[in-house]
């Protein structure tokens, strides 16, 4: 491809500071052998907080009073959109049966998880939407207990919201403890929790990072590093809309990429000089997040053409991608790496983030190549079955003993012997497997 960079980041996003291991390998370690002490140990030290790790219901419905009306109203719109959206979802996923030859039967069932642990950020922002996304749809998939767990605030506790959020979107308990300490403790089963099965939600590096050491005792639903943003857009494009946009994005954290694609270098200038002026109006926690972000690993792309627009797209796999240019169904049908798209400028990430239903956990750092984000699919095994009549078993013992042998698993090849000698034992078979 012959784009041409108008921006180019000095910085990448892929790999985390190697001190990250280490310190999540030992938290890990001390908790698994010290429980609910340690637990409450690192909680005490990274959180600063030493209130109950479990909330009670007195303690939940007195978070859910501080909570405003208005606040409440707007939770839980975006609770129902999400839940409508995944009982959509949810009905795509059917059982079945099939019969493949006359008397074999094999069958497809889906069983949801029993334990979710969902994982709520809550240090630089309270991600109140992060408990409706998480929630919502293990509840909706039908796991029989749901865990949320999110970081106190020194001496106050989580916040209200989220508290409010979790509890209304159907979390059984809810656990005040941060980053490792918290997952681990949902993984461990420790302060009178089932195990988890599955955790799932976003955080930082060292959340991710515990996600991926804990991953084969439990299940995770990806490994996420910081999130990412692509917009592509044409002549025909607001540029105030995209730069904004792009600053959105930027304001997630200081390494956080955002990536202009374009054919049209006069809107990609417009932008470049927008772009600075919209961040040095944020309040100063999100002007610093998003200077860094745009300074260090933003990147302008200047294309030919909207096919390599296009195929550069599909070569970062960006989390989120937007699309705010001509003829969008050109552009449904040509896309294909992305965590989530949004097409045209009536659109944003933020909605997707926030309230419009779309899953904001989502494969970040190119993996949405490979893979999408969290959804009631993720909470539900696809599990299968099978069942023959006698005459049905009958081909498929003869073949199976012959690929046994011919593999060399005389021990296979015996379990279907033995069935074809008492289904059918005046009958003789080749099952010498094949020269």
């Amino acid at each position: 491809m012959a784009y041409e960079y108008l921006k180019k980041a000095t910085l990448t996003s892929k790999s985390d500071p190697p001190e990250v291991s280490t310190t999540v390998r030992t938290i890990l370690a001390d908790i698994e052998s010290g429980g609910e002490t340690k637990a409450l140990e690192y909680s005490a030290l990274y959180d600063r907080y030493n209130g109950p790790a479990i909330l009670s219901r007195q303690e939940i419905d007195y978070a859910s009073c501080l909570v405003s009306d208005k606040l409440k109203a707007d939770i839980l719109s975006s609770h129902n959109n999400v839940r409508r959206f995944a009982e959509a979802q949810k009905s795509t996923v059917s059982n079945f049966e099939y019969e493949v030859e006359p008397g074999l039967i094999l069958g497809q069932k889906a069983i949801p998880i029993n334990i979710a642990g969902c994982y709520v950020p809550g240090g630089r922002y309270s991600h109140i939407s992060s408990a409706i996304m998480t929630v919502t749809t293990a509840k909706v998939a039908g796991c029989k207990h749901i865990i949320a767990c999110s970081p106190p605030a020194p001496k106050i506790g989580i916040t209200p919201a989220i508290i409010y959020a979790a509890h209304i979107c159907g979390a059984d308990q809810i656990l005040a403890m941060g980053g490792v300490q918290g997952l681990a403790a949902m993984a461990y089963g420790l302060f009178g929790l089932p195990k988890a099965n599955i955790l799932v939600g976003p955080g930082n590096q060292y959340v991710a990072e515990a996600k991926r050491k804990l991953f084969g005792q439990v299940g995770i639903d990806m490994l996420a590093g910081p999130t990412d943003s692509c917009i592509l857009a044409d002549a025909s494009a607001d540029a105030l809309f995209v730069a904004t946009d792009l600053v959105s994005q930027a304001e997630h954290g200081y390494n956080s990429p955002v990536w202009l694609v374009t054919d049209t270098r006069s809107l990609a200038e417009k932008i470049l000089n927008l772009v600075p002026r919209l961040i040095e109006d944020l309040p100063e926690l999100n002007r610093n997040n998003a200077l860094a972000a745009w300074r260090d690993y933003a990147e302008v792309i200047l294309c030919q053409n909207r096919e390599e627009m296009a195929a550069t797209a599909d070569s970062y796999a960006p989390e989120h991608l937007t699309v705010q240019a001509n003829d969008l169904d050109w552009w449904f049908n040509r896309l294909s790496c992305y965590g989530s798209l949004f097409l045209g400028e009536e659109t944003t990430v933020s909605y997707g983030d926030k309230a419009s239903g779309t899953n904001h956990v989502l494969p970040t750092s190119g993996a949405a190549s490979y893979t999408g984000g969290l959804s009631v699919h993720k909470f539900m095994k696809i599990v299968t079955w099978q069942r023959a009549t006698r005459e049905g078993s009958k081909q498929v013992a003869v073949a199976t003993a012959r690929i046994s042998r011919l593999e060399g698993m005389e021990g296979h090849a015996r379990s279907a012997d033995i069935r074809l000698e008492k289904y059918f034992p005046h009958e003789k078979f080749d099952l010498t497997g094949l020269v």
